[in-house]
């Protein structure tokens, strides 16, 4: 697992930075509590997405790929992140939906994606 945690460390820093600009942006006030309550369903998704894909591909998981790895964690994290907020009465407006969708895809699918490209250039160099 020691060589896991820095991938989901990687996502973990995504979430809570979404989460911040987020807050940042509508100005909301109690500034860790306040990330604390808005995070905790989109930390709560990526572990389970996590959770998921390790138990599914125990022998052959890849924290760092985009497939199927990254689109499990992407997907977890907005679905059930976006359930646990109606659970806990925060908003799920459509443009949120979207923003969070969006963000939360090009940056936890983003650097698996990247993970290859760096891969060939060390090994070219």
């Amino acid at each position: 697992m020691k060589k896991h945690a820095l991938p989901l460390l990687i996502d973990a820093v995504i979430v809570i930075v979404f989460c911040a600009i987020g807050r940042q942006t509508h100005e909301e006030s109690n500034a860790l509590a306040g990330l604390l309550k808005t995070a905790w369903p989109f930390l709560t998704g990526l572990v389970i997405g996590w959770s998921a894909t390790f138990a599914l591909y125990r022998d052959k998981f890849d924290a760092t790929l985009l497939i199927p790895t990254g689109i499990v964690v992407w997907l977890s994290t907005v679905i059930l992140g976006m359930a646990l907020r109606v659970l806990s009465d925060q908003g799920t407006q459509f443009s949120f939906i979207m923003v969070a969708t969006l963000f939360l895809g090009a940056f936890l699918l983003g650097w698996r994606a990247l993970v290859p490209v760096v891969a060939k250039t060390r090994a070219r160099s």
